[in-house]
């Protein structure tokens, strides 16, 4: 079963929105073209780093993506 987690919209050209969950350390991110993933063992510190960051973007291509576990929950 599939829990999909409250997300943020953010400005980004890859990016529509993003949500954390703390407890369950997942991250949950919606692509520009509708596709949700969801990327496990993500720590608070790299989410808060994201939405802090000036390029949520590039932020997520280099310190997110293909470094944690993710499964596409989404479209």
């Amino acid at each position: 079963m599939v829990i999909f987690l409250e997300r943020k919209p953010v400005k980004s050209r890859i990016l529509r929105s993003v949500g954390y969950d703390e407890s369950t350390k997942i991250l949950e991110v919606e692509a520009q073209s509708g596709l949700i993933h969801q990327y496990m063992g993500v720590p608070p510190k790299v989410y808060t780093e994201l939405m802090n960051s000036g390029e949520i973007g590039k932020y997520f291509s280099d310190k997110v993506w293909n470094r944690f576990r993710s499964k596409q929950v989404g479209p």
